[in-house]
């Protein structure tokens, strides 16, 4: 698979995150926490990232793109390991990274539809068939991580 092809999916698959954290939202009443919010940052801005890389196709693109895009996944894997084991546990996570970044960057205004955390972390503590939702993120990082690592890998031949 050419690298544009790799990118496209990973954009693609990063706007279907979102989406679906947006129908669970206001379809099926999971209101986000801050680190809920975070993540979907980090998914758009993979998509931002991917889509820039669908088209820039030289070497030094695929390479700029393709390390963007593991080290913009690597820190949604940390936000939701962090999520999961640390911020859940606390009845408040308001003032933590998470919060602070959202709330700096004014999504929360801007969009609230899509960037307001509306709940605590550990009222956000949810599970989807058994698995935790944010362990689903951790998954879809996962995959994103190991395919801009690809991307990284074929460049270099």
């Amino acid at each position: 698979m050419t690298s544009s092809k790799w990118f496209a999916a990973i954009a693609l698959a990063s706007v279907g995150a979102v989406a679906a954290a947006l129908v669970s939202q206001h379809v099926y009443g999971m209101e986000p926490c801050p680190w809920c919010v975070l993540q979907r940052l980090i998914f758009v801005a993979i998509a931002i990232v991917a889509a820039i890389g669908v088209v820039w196709r030289s070497r030094a693109g695929r390479w700029t793109i393709g390390l963007g895009t593991m080290v913009l996944a690597d820190a949604g894997i940390a936000a939701a390991l962090w999520q999961h084991f640390v911020a859940a546990k606390s009845d408040s996570c308001n003032l933590t990274l998470a919060d602070r970044i959202v709330g700096g960057l004014k999504l929360d205004s801007l969009l609230p539809d899509v960037f307001s955390p509306r709940a605590s972390c550990a009222d956000a503590a949810v599970d989807l068939l058994g698995v935790p939702y944010e362990f689903w993120s951790l998954a879809l990082y996962l995959l994103i991580s190991l395919a801009a690592v690809m991307v990284l890998l074929r460049s270099r031949a």
